[in-house]
């Protein structure tokens, strides 16, 4: 009741609220997401179940997939076929990798329907995004759900902060530093975060600068938190730019005709 209480009066106090996120084409995406979200970990599970049956089956079963890769034990076990000459254990166990294999595929197959899907509405949305080093379909999904639309954040800086980016003063004494802001949107911050990774592990510049603020004096957290702001900046520059140019473009449309 008193954490109610103090978020009430703080909102109050507030002098820019953040708007609303807006459905149609953003409420489009999150549905997806979510969706695909939970096609991936039901598949997840399911192959993790494959796995502890593959471990506790029957000598000969064991031999056959043992030195296979999971694609490849995956695929075996959906073509398992019940044989009357083995004994019951060997015929259940067969039964049940194969019904375990064969929800593994489907569930694979729905999220890579779905990624599609979403893919497709990215490129409608915002197909700048996906022209960025480290942003593929998943992470511009998230960007553009939980960024919804143009003047929603009165800055760049506010997009950071609702990202989980921004720096957080956390100094003591003689030492003077930030740390990394745990608040915010989580998926969002998860997004920026793969981003990160992948241009940490990929991209030539990127490296380059870790690197040069590790020189500064920075730890590696400390250079991949800036490097989130960064990215965080960018992206915000190319929705507000993107959103902007098809205000205008529809504008024109409209004079003309």
């Amino acid at each position: 009741m008193l954490d109610a209480i103090r978020a009430a009066r703080e909102a109050l106090a507030t002098e820019h609220l953040i708007q609303p996120r807006l459905r149609g084409e953003r409420e489009a995406l999150r549905v997806l997401l979510a969706t695909r979200h939970g096609a991936v970990l039901a598949s997840t599970a399911a192959i993790n179940q494959l796995k502890a049956l593959i471990v506790s089956a029957p000598d000969e079963l064991r031999a056959e997939l043992r030195k296979l890769k999971r694609p490849a034990q995956i695929t075996h076990c959906v073509h398992l076929r019940d044989r009357p000459a083995q004994d019951i254990e060997h015929r259940m166990t067969a039964r049940a990798m194969r019904c375990t294999a064969q929800r593994v595929q489907a569930l694979q197959a729905e999220a890579k329907e779905l990624e599609n899907e979403i893919l497709a509405l990215v490129r409608q949305q915002a197909p700048e995004l996906l022209d960025l080093f480290g942003v593929g379909p998943i992470t511009a999904a998230q960007i553009l759900v939980s960024w919804s639309h143009q003047g929603r954040f009165r800055s760049e800086a506010a997009f950071a902060s609702f990202a989980g980016v921004s720096p957080i003063p956390a100094s003591s004494g003689l030492t003077n530093r930030h740390r990394l802001n745990r608040s915010g949107d989580r998926q969002l911050n998860r997004a920026m975060h793969t981003i990160t990774l992948i241009r940490v592990r990929l991209d030539p510049a990127t490296k380059t600068y870790v690197a040069r603020k590790i020189a500064e004096g920075k730890t590696a957290r400390d250079a991949q938190r800036c490097l989130k702001r960064v990215v965080c900046r960018q992206i915000f520059k190319i929705l507000e730019r993107a959103e902007g140019s098809q205000l205008i473009e529809a504008e024109q449309l409209a004079q003309a005709a």
